[in-house]
């Protein structure tokens, strides 16, 4: 199936205060820090900010106002009670800054652990189907041989885990990027969630690419609402670390003035995929990253924890790409690479592949091609590196070129000398450095 005709189900728009499945206490607290810190005095105001139908919104403002805790600033009027303006009143101040003094969240209604369980098993990384004209089409960029798209295709079919290894300056960053630009349908995202009293943020602008919605006609009687609001309609995200992952990063971060929490990178990724480069760059030693990725890569499931120690658990439905110039026996255990589902080796390109890069970039970058100096690339310098390509040379090379022709002030035109000069710069000789 094709991801092109395929739609994920959106979370549908509650009906009922009871459906959000939220304490009471919870969401009218919600609503008086969301009035005092936004200054919401209408129903139609505070049901935008906390991303609820107005209907369920006019629930809770009601329940407020039956404890004292808000008041009417006027009578109804032509334009219905979604146009009466509310205001706290000395209790409902009180009750808010109280409120605040334990947690500083206020605005969208956070969506209940449980509920955004079901959410990610309907629009679940494993449900994508990424056919081979699809994976060319994001690829289509980079020269790969035929076979290495027979083995990736798979690999992300399965959702599952993938190693890629080989030398350095070989693509797999490219490629990683390559799969996340395979993947284009869009996902629902929870701008926060909610487990046992504590609100999780996970929407971060950062990492979520919204997808661009349907601007309100205010003329319009009655706004359309076609899936839950407290959520964002997103591509499909992707987190990219590097050297400076750390296994912190891998937990709830709290934020003690706010009293809230942060969903840790993994949980931002669900639905997406997670790319972790230069595997074995990172302070950590790499068998630890991944033993940190067991349970999750086996069971679906992370365990996170709150400040009071409560452990719990969240889905884990993320495509986990680890790229590493090391041989994976280098830096796994056995029983971490079996946990690992594909192992994909990058190699270098073929000379016929090397020659087909070189030329693209030649052309992008509007160098003119010199046969003599080609041949002098291969025969001459090569050899002194056993004929050892790497896919990044030709954007380095060439780069090199143009640096100096800049510099000279020649025309962008490839000659033998020019290939010495940009040559003398790819490598360090190994040699002593007198003090």
């Amino acid at each position: 199936m094709n991801m092109e005709t395929r739609a994920v189900m959106a979370p549908p728009p509650p009906k009922r205060l009871d459906e959000l499945s939220l304490p009471e206490v919870f969401m009218r607290d919600i609503a008086l820090k969301t009035v005092f810190r936004k200054n919401a005095t209408t129903v139609t105001h505070l049901s935008r900010a906390m991303c609820l139908p107005i209907g369920i919104t006019q629930e809770i403002i009601d329940i407020a106002r039956a404890q004292g805790l808000l008041e009417a600033m006027g009578t109804l009027n032509a334009s219905g009670s979604t146009g009466m303006p509310y205001q706290l009143t000395d209790s409902g101040k009180a009750r808010a800054l109280d409120a605040l003094a334990q947690s500083e969240y206020f605005g969208p209604m956070p969506v209940p652990l449980d509920i955004y369980r079901e959410q990610v098993k309907r629009q679940s990384i494993r449900n994508v189907r990424i056919s081979r004209e699809q994976l060319l089409g994001a690829m289509g960029h980079l020269i790969l041989p035929e076979h290495l798209i027979s083995h990736l295709g798979p690999a992300v079919g399965a959702g599952r885990s993938i190693l890629m290894y080989g030398p350095p300056g070989n693509g797999k960053s490219s490629i990683s990027n390559g799969i996340r630009d395979a993947m284009g349908d869009k996902i629902y995202v929870p701008r926060a969630i909610a487990y046992s009293g504590q609100v999780i943020s996970v929407y971060d602008p950062i990492v979520h690419s919204a997808a661009e919605e349907e601007a309100d006609d205010p003329t319009r009687l009655r706004r359309m609402t076609r899936f839950d609001t407290r959520y964002v309609l997103c591509d499909r995200p992707t987190v990219i670390t590097g050297g400076e992952l750390s296994l912190g990063m891998l937990d709830l971060v709290y934020n003690p003035t706010a009293r809230t929490y942060q969903a840790p990178l993994q949980l931002k990724s669900t639905g997406g995929i997670f790319i972790v480069d230069d595997l074995g760059r990172q302070a950590e030693p790499p068998q630890k990253l991944v033993n940190r990725w067991i349970v999750p890569l086996e069971e679906s499931k992370d365990i996170l924890a709150l400040q009071s120690g409560e452990k719990f658990e969240v889905p884990f439905d993320t495509l986990v790409i680890f790229s590493t110039n090391f041989h994976p026996n280098e830096i796994f255990d056995q029983a971490a690479l079996r946990r690992i589902f594909f192992k994909i080796k990058i190699d270098g390109p073929s000379q016929e592949d090397f020659l087909k890069i070189f030329a693209l970039v030649a052309r992008k970058k509007k160098l003119q091609l010199d046969e003599v100096s080609l041949v002098h690339l291969l025969k001459n310098k090569y050899p002194t590196i056993d004929n050892v390509y790497a896919n990044y040379q030709p954007v380095f090379l060439i780069d090199q070129m143009l640096s100096v022709c800049d510099f000279e002030g020649w025309p962008y035109k490839m000659t033998p000398e020019l290939v010495d000069r940009a040559w003398a710069n790819m490598f360090v000789k190994d040699e002593m450095i007198v003090k």
